[in-house]
């Protein structure tokens, strides 16, 4: 073995949280080494996760729109369709972000290296390259950013062919009948919107009364009516007492109640699980939690001051832009620059269909702190984008303060809602009342325009509150 590589800083995986680590750093001058253990930059998010489920999500929403044509196309889909025609665009899409990514590497003079990496020390590396050789390198900063894989319970036998988990969902030649979805978290979600819209017949299962404990109860039952519209059943409050394939079309599930629901698949979407295994944490005196997260402070620091950690490795929300905020957020924080406030006030995307997004407090949370807040409400058929484009299941909702003049937080269901959502962000992280939405001039006809209806609502709100405590 040679002498050891000196870096300033060594990122382990290039997913979105590694990705952002690796370039935030060599922007700020340093010798940056990235390594990664599969075939392609971009993590389990480029090649299994994030691209590939939004690809096929965008397929759905294709054939959603054609559908609204109604007779005008007669649209539906054929029997037995297979699934790589939805997918079609797959490959085109991660060899374009692949290509990208690389580039963004080469141009910032990043060290990129395929390879499986482990901690020998608290400043070393070792890492076994695909043919065998073994490299060893030291470094000023050390990232893990190995991101995770989907959670196997020993209870459900995942055999990727009947029962399948979110990274061998896509595997599936044709289109199911049938699908039963176990979780109620994100990919459980956005998975089983997308299979219902495309004709599926889907049964989503979980333990919580309702999916997405973390939303906005109101945006999340409105996902639930719509998601059922669709033809999709959502059971809550049933753990799973057992799982078997039948040996011959069905996949059998029984929840505690007794209940039993048959499907052609299952997909077993109950969490992710943090790639900790081979990293040789201990040999850094670095300890996991007993889920196997790897403990951090708000700047992605270990118990080990120069090792961070970023991304899903340190557990939920496990989404790509919150991996993406974490890693520059590390590196910021490892060498001195200015970190920001943004770890506050990152919005959450839900990709499900219509899809949902989130930032700052919603109504519960709200209430805690303040009691009486004021919440204003605007639907997309107040808005005429949405009724020209037949979308008009869409909910806005301002959250204010109970003067009903600062804003609190924003919650978006509905066509668009994951790039609304960055108005909310920006009017937050500026201190923008609740008036400027009023006053401000929008596009028409946009979906943009419900943040003036709600905003107006909680003007009406806070004059009537005005006039009652006078009479009072």
């Amino acid at each position: 073995m040679s002498a050891a590589s000196a870096y300033d800083i060594l990122v382990i995986g290039s997913g979105p949280a590694g990705q952002k680590a690796a370039i935030q750093g060599a922007k700020a001058g340093k010798r940056v080494c990235l390594i990664e253990r599969e075939q392609g930059i971009g993590g389990n998010c480029v090649h299994r996760g994030t691209i590939p489920s939004k690809t096929l999500r965008e397929g759905a929403l294709q054939l959603l729109r054609m559908a609204r044509l109604g007779a005008a196309f007669q649209f539906r889909l054929q029997p037995e369709t297979q699934l790589s025609s939805l997918l079609h665009r797959v490959d085109e899409v991660v060899r374009a972000h692949d290509g990208y990514m690389s580039d963004q590497l080469r141009r910032n003079g990043i060290t990129y290296l395929h390879g499986r990496a482990r901690l020998v020390s608290e400043h070393h590396v070792e890492m076994v390259s695909v043919d065998g050789i073994t490299q060893r390198f030291s470094a000023e900063i050390i990232v893990l950013a190995a991101g995770s894989r989907p959670r196997a319970p020993r209870e459900i036998p995942i055999d990727h062919e009947h029962i399948l988990d979110s990274d061998s969902v896509l595997s599936m030649i044709y289109l199911p009948k049938s699908l039963t979805v176990l979780g109620g978290g994100v990919i459980a979600c956005e998975y089983a919107s997308i299979f219902a819209l495309l004709g599926v017949e889907v049964t989503l299962i979980d333990k919580a009364e309702r999916p997405l404990q973390f939303l906005d109860k109101e945006i999340v039952g409105h996902f639930v009516q719509y998601f059922e519209r669709q033809g999709g059943r959502y059971i809550g409050k049933q753990a799973i007492r057992q799982v078997a394939w039948d040996g011959v079309q069905h996949v059998v599930t029984t929840t505690d109640d007794g209940r039993v629901v048959r499907s052609e698949k299952m997909l077993v979407a109950l969490g992710r699980q943090p790639n900790v295994e081979d990293l040789n944490l201990a040999a850094a005196g670095i300890a996991v939690s007993p889920k196997g997260v790897i403990g951090v402070n708000d700047f992605c620091q270990t118990s080990v001051p120069h090792i961070y950690a970023a991304g899903d490795m340190t557990g939920p929300p496990a989404l790509a832009a919150t991996a993406m905020e974490q890693g520059r957020r590390a590196v910021s924080h490892a060498l001195g620059l200015p970190v920001g406030n943004s770890r506050e006030q990152v919005p959450v995307g839900i990709y499900t269909l219509p899809e949902m997004s989130a930032i700052g407090l919603d109504e519960d949370a709200a209430s805690e702190r303040y009691r009486t807040p004021l919440v204003g409400r605007a639907r997309f058929n107040e808005v005429a984008r949405g009724q020209i484009a037949g979308t008009a299941e869409g909910l806005l909702k301002m959250v204010a303060d109970p003067e009903g003049r600062s804003l609190l937080g924003v919650q978006i269901i509905g066509e668009g809602a994951t790039e609304l959502i960055h108005l909310a962000q920006l009017a937050l992280q500026q201190g923008a009342p609740v008036d400027l939405f009023v006053e401000n001039i929008f596009n028409f006809p946009t979906y943009a325009e419900a943040y003036r209806v709600a905003a107006l609502d909680i003007l009406g709100q806070r004059r009537r509150r005005a006039i009652s405590a006078v009479a009072a």
